[in-house]
């Protein structure tokens, strides 16, 4: 049976870069680099990889915004819900962390979800990003 996808290609239409690291860091320490889907400069290794994928990725995004006062000043803080149709990271079982570059400015992953089917596949992915 094919289900409905419940977020529409069509609809997803922000550019949007995408670093999402796995469980676990490589030998020097750094996170764990399991998918990354970003715009190729000269500058940057043209080899082909399993994890980079180049251009950005296409997104429906909502964002919103709240105020946080403190005893020092007034602080706007903006976060947002990133939500691509199917599954952008295949390759991982979750989606622990990270951070995207949206609109020039850098975000960090809070929680990615997998909304799955019944059968078990994913209709679409979702990031909260702060």
């Amino acid at each position: 049976m094919k289900f409905p996808s419940l977020v529409k290609k069509q609809f997803c239409k922000t550019p949007v870069e995408v670093t999402i690291y796995g469980e676990g860091v490589t030998e020097d320490g750094a996170p764990l680099t399991v998918f990354e889907c970003k715009n190729l400069y000269p500058s940057d290794s043209l080899y082909p990889s399993a994890t980079l994928h180049g251009g950005s990725a296409l997104c429906n995004m909502q964002s919103k915004a709240k105020t946080v006062y403190t005893k020092e000043q007034k602080i706007v803080q903006v976060s947002a819900v990133l939500l691509f149709d199917g599954d952008i990271a295949p390759d991982s079982p979750t989606l622990s962390g990270g951070f995207v570059i949206l609109d020039g400015v850098k975000r960090s992953i809070v929680q990615g979800t997998k909304h799955r089917n019944p059968d078990g596949t994913v209709n679409f992915t979702e990031l909260d990003v702060i």
